[in-house]
């Protein structure tokens, strides 16, 4: 079968960049022929046999007024045209698109509608929601405070524009605004085939309107199967990701000041790094790769992903279950299906310092508890690069 990625950055970049490099590493090992659609870019590790690529803009210049006047930024009239002409040359049976708005935009899915009705009528396009773009000016589900807000669900975007949602920005919300209001109005996202949902919380919000409601699939996100290596477990907590406020943090090293006789260790980077080699117990280690990483997870009594904000699938908690580590996690977005409550870990009420260090000592204080708890997170299944695209090209057989 014949695929076309779609994603604005065909480099290593971030969460949406690794899931198109490992997709297609693996599409192609199945005998599938892959190729890729996105932004010029030096850096590029993924490419089209006709060098077709969308020019990049630099969006954090301050020159931002030129570029919503010439609404480059909300409608790419450059990237609608080289889409077409690789559809054309192509012809592919599957497209799939990630990470497109601000660069590529959503114009080019009026380019693969084109496609589907004038020369494949077959294809099949699939959006891939690695956030909450399609309901969400700021993307996020959060306002300018990073509090969560559902204001915009009911479709009135103006709401981005007046909280300033976007990076505290006028300029930036209203662009915001403005190009959820210019694609919900041209019904563009009806085109879509199917919209794979990383979490059930993200399905039921996207759900709320009318646009999605028969469109969206849950497939929780992917992790690299591996031989899982058996560490000694060491007697510390441990959270890795931002060190910001919104990931709860703060509520975290709060917590943490209560229990002096536990040591906390914070892998990452970010805003309280400060703060955190403030506390005694608390331990600042850094960023660390993969491999450090994996060892670090494991040997923890105890992780914790404490967000505070709505988040959808957090590798956090995947990863700390598949290294047999028990998580702590917030009673918040896509969270709570992630954990097995009473069995790979507990939930607690966001920003609730009491509820989190209650739900700590239940389980530092029961070893044996906490043992099980361990050894029934490497019990439990999860997605894998093969089981998730099998579920992916069923959905394509089905449809």
């Amino acid at each position: 079968m014949r695929i076309l990625l779609v994603n604005k950055f065909l480099y290593p970049k971030g969460g949406s960049e690794t899931y198109v490099i490992k997709l297609g590493k693996f599409l192609k090992e199945q005998g599938h022929e892959v190729q890729y659609f996105g932004l010029e870019n030096e850096n590029n590790t993924l490419f089209n046999d006709w060098n077709l690529y969308v020019k990049n803009i630099d969006l954090q210049k301050k020159n931002l007024k030129a570029i919503f006047s010439s609404l480059r930024i909300i409608h790419c009239h450059e990237a609608q045209r080289k889409i077409y002409k690789l559809l054309n040359n192509y012809k592919p049976n599957l497209i799939i698109t990630n990470n497109i708005e601000y660069h590529l935009t959503p114009s080019i899915i009026i380019s693969i509608n084109k496609y589907k009705q004038k020369i494949n009528k077959n294809a099949k396009l699939f959006y891939v929601a690695h956030d909450y773009q399609l309901i969400c000016p700021s993307h996020g589900l959060f306002d300018s405070n990073m509090i969560s807000c559902e204001k915009c669900l009911n479709g009135n975007y103006w709401n981005c524009y007046k909280t300033k949602c976007l990076k505290q920005s006028k300029l930036k919300s209203l662009i915001g605004t403005m190009d959820s209001l210019y694609w919900h109005k041209r019904k563009i996202y009806k085109c879509i085939d199917k919209i794979i949902c990383p979490s059930n919380f993200l399905k039921r919000k996207l759900d709320t309107q009318s646009e999605f409601k028969d469109k969206t699939i849950v497939i929780h996100n992917f992790v690299d199967k591996k031989e899982i290596k058996e560490y000694t477990k060491e007697d510390y907590i441990i959270y890795f990701g931002k060190l910001s406020e919104d990931k709860g943090v703060r509520t975290i090293l709060e917590t943490a000041k209560t229990l002096k006789d536990i040591k906390f260790k914070f892998a990452g980077y970010g805003p309280l790094e400060d703060d955190i080699c403030k506390i005694k117990n608390a331990e600042f280690i850094g960023f660390k790769n993969e491999t450090e990483l994996e060892e670090i997870i494991s040997k923890a009594r105890l992780s914790i992903c404490a967000s505070e904000i709505y988040e959808n699938c957090p590798f956090s908690v995947i990863e700390s279950q598949m290294y047999g580590t028990p998580v702590i996690g917030s009673n918040i977005g896509g969270i709570p299906e992630l954990i097995s409550i009473g069995q790979t870990g507990e939930i607690f009420e966001p920003k609730n310092i009491k509820d989190l260090k209650n739900k700590i000592l239940m389980l530092w204080n029961d070893k044996e508890k906490l043992r099980q708890y361990s050894e029934n997170c490497l019990k439990k299944e999860c997605e894998t690069l093969e089981t998730y695209t099998k579920k992916l090209l069923e959905i394509y057989e089905k449809n």
